[in-house]
């Protein structure tokens, strides 16, 4: 295949990287420690206001398709130029995200024109926010049988969806909603709690 990534399709891609569920692997959070240095390093401080850690991959015990997500958030009034020259540096593909929150941009690493290589990473990159994504990792990490549900979601949808990302992704997006909203509401009585104490 002589195609750039970046000119696949939809169904292309889904084929060249089909969804993969592996158990979850330890050594992935020191991956994206190390890369989360290599972010800031590349950016500069000015550039970055928070890297966290998302995705299965951050929730232990948790399969998860072998990719590191992180979400990158960028100040407002940042070069979203110099970020994207920066990031793709970094050996990451740079997809614009047209119906992804402001700055609609996301880049990947660890995918080439003959399929996966070395450790895949996708940087989704908003403005500051109080995002859905940080509620349900931490929810996930707080309740293994929450995890288990996501887990055999998961599972029966990558049979189905085995070469259609987008068709995956969008089938989980009700539990992880649903999930997403409980976790809010927990949070915020938790909060209220410690504001009486």
């Amino acid at each position: 295949m002589n195609k750039k990534l970046e000119q696949l399709t939809s169904p292309q891609l889904g084929k060249l990287f089909p969804i993969i569920l592996t158990k979850h692997n330890p050594d992935w959070s020191e991956d994206y420690r190390k890369e989360k240095i290599i972010l800031e390093k590349a950016l500069g401080k000015n550039q970055v206001v928070r890297i966290v850690h998302i995705g299965s991959t951050a929730v232990k015990h948790l399969i998860s398709k072998p990719t590191i997500d992180i979400l990158l958030e960028v100040p407002v009034n940042a070069d979203n130029q110099y970020i994207i020259e920066k990031i793709r540096s970094m050996e990451y593909h740079f997809l614009p995200q047209p119906d992804k929150p402001p700055p609609h941009m996301m880049f990947v690493k660890g995918y080439t024109e003959q399929g996966f290589k070395g450790q895949a990473f996708h940087i989704h990159v908003r403005y500051p926010g109080d995002w859905d994504e940080v509620y349900f990792r931490d929810y996930l990490r707080d309740h293994p049988e929450a995890a288990g549900q996501y887990a055999e979601l998961k599972l029966k949808l990558a049979k189905k969806y085995r070469n259609d990302r987008d068709g995956y992704t969008e089938a989980k997006t009700d539990f992880i909603k649903r999930i997403s909203e409980i976790a809010r509401k927990e949070k915020m009585q938790k909060d209220k709690n410690e504001e009486k104490n």
